[in-house]
């Protein structure tokens, strides 16, 4: 791996063991339209990796979606980052343009806060899409099917504010441990840069 001097600091990624490894298992069941889900420890290169991997390296009929969750992250919020990026393929049926498949990437997948009775508004949307492909039309009351998508998430282990995601949804997702990096991982980065 050679450095680009034009590169600015802040965005270098020096592949790793590890991160090559994910790489290729994130392409592969992207491409497949399988949801993911990328867990592992601050510093692992789990969010640089599925940016990467998903946002650029991917073919061009795939349309990347980032969002990024925090405490404060409605359901509404969710639901309308994502139904603004559909199109009206027929009654009742959205989707991306047609001929393309839309990669929603979710970055900290776990952060949204508890409700009073233990639910997280924003990840039951996301559940409910997994379960039944769409979701209710908070003004028509219709329910609206999303095809031609799939979800990508990424989250480090609960606490910290982070908290750990109820079985029902992560039963959806193909699970990727991205471990810590080891010694030589470090050393590798630090002498490359």
């Amino acid at each position: 791996f050679e450095l680009d001097a034009k590169i600015p600091f802040s965005e270098i990624a020096v592949p790793t063991l590890d991160t090559v490894r994910m790489s290729y298992v994130i392409q592969i069941l992207a491409l497949e339209m399988n949801n993911i889900l990328c867990v592992g420890a601050t510093g692992t290169g789990k969010s640089v990796v599925v940016n990467q991997q998903l946002g650029k390296d991917m073919p061009e009929r795939f349309l990347p979606k980032f969002m990024a969750f925090s405490a404060s992250t409605s359901a509404n919020m969710t639901q309308d980052q994502i139904d603004v990026v559909m199109d009206k393929r027929r009654k009742g049926i959205f989707g991306p343009p047609l001929g393309k498949k839309m990669l929603i990437i979710v970055d900290d997948l776990n952060m949204p806060a508890k409700e009073e009775y233990g639910a997280q508004p924003p990840i039951e949307v996301i559940r409910q899409w997994m379960d039944h492909k769409g979701w209710y039309d908070r003004k028509t009351f219709e329910f609206r099917n999303l095809v031609d998508i799939s979800f990508s998430g990424v989250m480090g282990p609960p606490g910290g504010g982070r908290t750990a995601l109820s079985n029902r949804l992560m039963r959806q997702f193909n699970i990727l441990g991205f471990p810590e990096m080891g010694v030589p991982s470090l050393k590798m980065i630090f002498n490359t840069i």
